[in-house]
């Protein structure tokens, strides 16, 4: 259950329509609603190191991702199966049918960015495949393949490699991805399905999915300090597709951040990190990092006329956290995460966000 402590028409993140807010679910004047809540229950059976879950599914997989980044967490309705009987060797196989937003108390059809409107032009769907695998090749060495299927909509494979380097006194983390997206069903030819993305002259700038994207982020932790860099590449006539109803979701980017994701029509991003954690001077629990994005040579299109190309973006967020690590007050935590967004992107506005997150987990069993 989510209770309203506080929020107005002007800072529910409404802009005056009947659905949606940022946090809460909204009434019709654009006002939040006092409370919402979200009940979801899973049946499990296990034989062996084979499990197949039926019911709500928080899935994170390269293809199907839940968001948790508010009050209460997506959730997806389905099943699942995962096996890990073979040494080395994860696979995992599913159908989701519907999705439940973070801020809504509904299970809802599935959709993309650009046919998500809400109103006569919302097209979705109600089955989305995925299957793949992790097989550890070494200790040190893992590779990845998975595959999804949002009918109607989009076809995705994903390639990954993770590899773990000792170096000198420290580890190096290489995350290496490709994705390779295209058009399924109606998406290749009923304009009401199409994708957000870079189509001139086509229905307001959208089209079918045709979306190759490629990211290598590597990570070097040594001593309390963790140094990173990174680069992505978004090839092809329409952004990045994933499950995204226009309530609040997650892909599996690196560069999926608080604010943007980085993944536009022909878009090409770099990123720095850095983190530390203060518990190697004695201050356990306490960890505070910095990450900045900037991506260039976007293609939009305005209205369905104007092409814009070159365009660009930037985020900067700061991310400081706190976890009591003893005493009576064990797993009480207070996290402070800022983010600016700046951009020139055509009917966009910039961003500047603020949250103060408190949680407390209490173990059960």
């Amino acid at each position: 259950m989510g209770v309203r402590l506080d929020s107005g028409g002007g800072t529910n993140g409404n802009s005056g329509a009947a659905y949606g807010g940022t946090i809460f679910p909204s009434e019709s004047n654009g006002k939040a609603v006092n409370d919402y809540s979200s009940l979801g229950l899973t049946a499990k059976a296990k034989i062996s190191q084979t499990e197949l879950k039926l019911g709500t599914l928080q899935p994170k997989l390269p293809v199907i991702v839940t968001n948790d980044g508010r009050l209460l967490p997506q959730t997806f309705q389905g099943g699942q199966i995962t096996t890990n009987d073979i040494k080395d060797l994860t696979l995992v196989g599913g159908q989701i049918e519907k999705a439940k937003g973070r801020n809504s108390s509904n299970n809802e059809n599935l959709s993309i960015s650009g046919a998500n409107s809400r109103g006569a032009a919302w097209r979705d769907s109600n089955k989305f495949i995925y299957a793949g695998g992790d097989y550890k090749l070494t200790k040190d060495l893992t590779a990845q393949y998975y595959y999804g299927n949002l009918e109607d909509f989009y076809k995705q494979h994903f390639l990954g490699l993770t590899h773990n380097w000792s170096i000198g006194p420290g580890v190096l983390k290489s995350d290496l991805r490709y994705f390779n997206s295209s058009d399924d069903g109606n998406n290749g030819n009923q304009s009401a399905y199409f994708s957000s993305g870079n189509y001139n002259g086509v229905n307001s700038g959208r089209g079918k999915v045709d979306n190759n994207l490629y990211s290598g982020l590597f990570l070097y932790s040594v001593a309390g300090h963790t140094f990173g860099g990174g680069y992505q590449v978004s090839n092809g006539s329409s952004d990045f597709p994933w499950l995204n109803q226009g309530d609040g979701s997650s892909a599996y980017l690196t560069t999926d951040m608080q604010i943007q994701k980085f993944a536009r029509a022909g878009e090409r991003t770099w990123q720095a990190r850095y983190s530390y954690d203060f518990a190697k001077v004695g201050l356990v629990g306490l960890t505070a990092g910095v990450i900045y994005l900037k991506g260039d040579d976007i293609d939009t299109v305005s209205g369905g006329r104007a092409e814009f190309t070159g365009q660009s973006e930037w985020e900067r967020d700061i991310t400081v956290a706190y976890v009591i690590p003893e005493g009576p007050l064990k797993n009480l935590g207070v996290t402070w995460k800022n983010a600016m967004w700046r951009s020139d992107i055509a009917s966009t506005r910039n961003q500047d966000e603020n949250r103060l997150i408190l949680s407390y987990s209490i173990p059960l069993l």
